[in-house]
């Protein structure tokens, strides 16, 4: 029997544990956001396609804030139509819980669903009047104790179960959606960000990294928020209530589900 070199057995052992990492070592961050349609960008986004950072954030601005603007008792029937359940048409999916509601249980009472502001409005305390306290891309039904849960903290990594809670956890400071949302909610905060900046009557709301912003007009944390865009791309569900909104409700698109990249792009 011919002996082998030792030389050799090393080279071979390498190249095993190699191949064998390459195998195992699962992906560490998600990939890069990317579009998810590009059907606007010839007409509605024409003036916001090739820019990036400051340019990008005033052109989308500039183009998404002609808006209908509804009442807040008008959001009740909207969010019925523009958050039906799609394996049923007489509910309504509640967003941090993920539960299937009807939408006659609106109202304020235990069991009820409301409207949850994902963008806090004590931050900026813009309350309920036509504007940002009722832009439908950020208003969302949610079980009324959940809503009470959330109140307006920040969005983080982080914390414990709750009733109702469908996976999203919350602690002190912070709250962290369930994962099939959190993109979501990182596209919403995003939205208002870039919607509201001062010069139309409202404060100007902006993204910071902070988890105690209370009622100055800031929301965060914007690092976490863009690592949730990337981990959980839009769906079906929210690119159609995009959709209702443009064509149905306020004229108006988010532009961070059309083109997810766009967060990266400016923030």
């Amino acid at each position: 029997m011919l002996a082998t070199p030792i030389g050799r057995w090393k080279s071979v052992a390498l190249t095993t544990a190699a191949v064998l990492v390459g195998l195992t070592v699962p992906a560490l961050t998600a990939s890069p956001a990317a579009a998810t349609t590009t059907a606007y960008d010839s007409t509605y986004y024409k003036n916001a396609i090739g820019k990036s950072g400051t340019s990008l954030k005033s052109a989308l601005h500039t183009i998404i804030s002609p808006q209908t603007k509804i009442s807040y008792s008008a959001v009740w029937e909207a969010l019925k139509v523009t958050d039906q359940d799609p394996n049923n048409s007489s509910n309504v999916v509640l967003l941090y819980s993920g539960i299937s509601r009807s939408k006659s249980l609106n109202g304020g009472s235990t069991g009820n669903w409301n409207r949850e502001h994902v963008w806090a409005q004590s931050h900026g305390d813009f309350g309920t009047s036509a504007g940002p306290g009722t832009d439908l891309h950020h208003l969302r039904p949610e079980d009324v104790q959940v809503n009470s849960t959330r109140g307006n903290k920040d969005f983080d990594n982080g914390g414990s179960s709750f009733t109702n809670s469908g996976g999203s956890l919350t602690d002190s400071n912070s709250f962290e959606p369930r994962d099939a949302v959190k993109g979501d909610v990182a596209r919403m905060i995003l939205y208002m960000a870039v919607r509201y900046e001062g010069d139309d009557g409202w404060p100007n709301l902006e993204p910071n990294d902070a988890v105690t912003n209370g009622s100055v007009p800031y929301h965060g944390r914007l690092s976490v928020l863009k690592a949730w865009n990337d981990e959980d791309p839009p769906d079906a569900f929210e690119e159609r209530r995009n959709q209702l909104i443009y064509t149905t409700y306020q004229g108006n698109r988010n532009p961070f589900i059309d083109h997810p990249e766009w967060v990266e792009a400016i923030w």
